[in-house]
């Protein structure tokens, strides 16, 4: 038949693409099934165009930055680490360079560059790219032969391997396609949810503050019932029409769970807007401000303190009214002040959107998936990596490198699993 191969690869994404190099790097016949117009749509926006490839950092450094089911991940991490990753496509062509907290990025900061050195790397191999989009498994007697796709055709395969990625950026192709196909299979899908997400938010400042980046403040979370906190990290973070969003929010929304309404209000957010100065100290900061605008209105006395869209905000929440002359402010009120600096209270609503989500938490339960080699448990031949899989990271490469390891997995595996039958 035309349309047998070695290895067939659902999804020409990060998993897939890298996938489908490892095999025919193998000496396999590999075919890469993708339904949008090009190849690697997703790994495009990446790093806000720029592609954080992985983080440069080894193994025992990775693990606490896994969110779910880290220790699924060992063997295919120590397998394919961040440095060969990194090695990988510095010998495609791609020069890399290494950032604030060791983010990995290409030197010319172009998403495009990985994606096409990818694209090359397959296409140099032999890798065949068909345009269609997978309907449902074919599966045989004994394992899984194939794909049907939405046109009828079928492709026939020794091997299946589905990088379909999860449900964020659907205009990328991501629209949750594998975890159809896992169910299919028989594979149970842990409840999908949004990670690393901005955050909508009630108070009315927040849409006041919008554009506002800060750097170097600290977010807190609380759980509202127990005053647990859940999360605290210095860091940035940005102001939104809708709420906050930005490094230390997405990293933050790991952390919470809504509940079965969706609500997000059982948590606070406290920003600490000076994280370098403890409550005396910046006590006597403001003090010293004071005396310079002793005749001032209060209100104008903030702006070598604060950024100018904080201002407004920090002051109504101190309860000093605008107007009160500087040498009229009681001890209580600077008090206050200062506690709101530490503490600008923020009320979430509700996750954004899961298509808005950088990545899905949740996916193919990995306790029915070989970590070996992201071999399913259920049905001999069939593959899964990537994003797909209930494994996913914090920002800063994490996720990416999750997806170059377990794709390299499977690819060996499945290389193996036809040498076996050729020989």
């Amino acid at each position: 038949m035309p349309n047998n191969c070695d290895t067939l690869i659902i999804g020409a994404g990060a998993a897939g693409l890298m996938a489908a190099i490892q095999c025919a790097q193998r000496g396999q016949s590999v075919t890469l099934l993708e339904k949008m117009d090009r190849p690697g749509r997703k790994l495009l926006i990446t790093g806000k165009g720029r592609c954080n490839v992985t983080n440069c950092c080894t193994i025992e450094e990775f693990m606490p930055n896994v969110l779910s089911n880290p220790r699924f991940l060992y063997s295919c991490l120590n397998a394919l680490n961040p440095y060969e990753v990194m090695g990988f496509f510095e010998e495609c062509g791609v020069p890399l360079k290494v950032e604030r907290g060791e983010r990995v990025f290409p030197v010319s900061d172009r998403s495009a560059d990985i994606v096409q050195a990818l694209v090359d790397k397959a296409h140099q191999l032999g890798c065949r790219l068909v345009h269609g989009c997978a309907d449902a498994l074919l599966i045989g007697e004994e394992r899984v032969e194939g794909v049907s796709l939405t046109d009828g055709q079928k492709l026939y395969a020794h091997s299946v391997i589905v990088a379909t990625g999860g449900k964020s950026y659907p205009a990328t192709g991501s629209t949750g396609d594998g975890y159809r196909l896992a169910k299919q299979a028989g594979h149970r899908v842990t409840p999908l949810r949004p990670s690393l997400i901005p955050l909508v938010c009630k108070e009315k400042y927040c849409r006041d503050m919008m554009g506002l980046s800060l750097k170097n403040v600290t977010l807190k979370v609380t759980d509202r019932s127990s005053g647990k906190v859940v999360f605290e990290e210095l860091g940035e973070m940005l102001f939104t029409h809708f709420g906050v969003s930005g490094p230390l929010v997405l990293s933050a929304s790991c952390h919470m769970k809504p509940d079965k309404t969706g609500s997000l209000e059982g948590y606070c957010l406290f920003i600490d807007l000076k994280p370098g100065l403890s409550h005396s100290q910046l006590d006597a900061r403001i003090l010293r401000d004071f005396e310079q605008f002793i005749n001032k209105d209060f209100i104008n006395s903030l702006g070598q303190l604060l950024p100018r869209k904080a201002i407004q905000p920090v002051a109504i929440l101190s309860g000093i009214p605008f107007e009160t002359k500087i040498n009229q402010i009681t001890r209580e009120q600077r008090t206050r002040l200062v506690e709101v600096i530490k503490a600008l209270p923020v009320t979430p609503l509700s996750f954004r959107p899961i298509e808005e989500a950088i990545v899905t938490a949740g996916g193919v339960d990995v306790s029915q998936v070989n970590p070996k080699t992201m071999e399913s448990k259920l049905l001999p031949g069939l593959y899964f990596a990537g994003e797909v899989l209930d494994v996913d990271g914090y920002t800063g490469g994490f996720n990416l490198q999750i997806a170059w390891a377990t794709a390299h997995a499977a690819a060996l595996a499945a290389g193996n699993s036809l040498a076996d039958v050729l020989y």
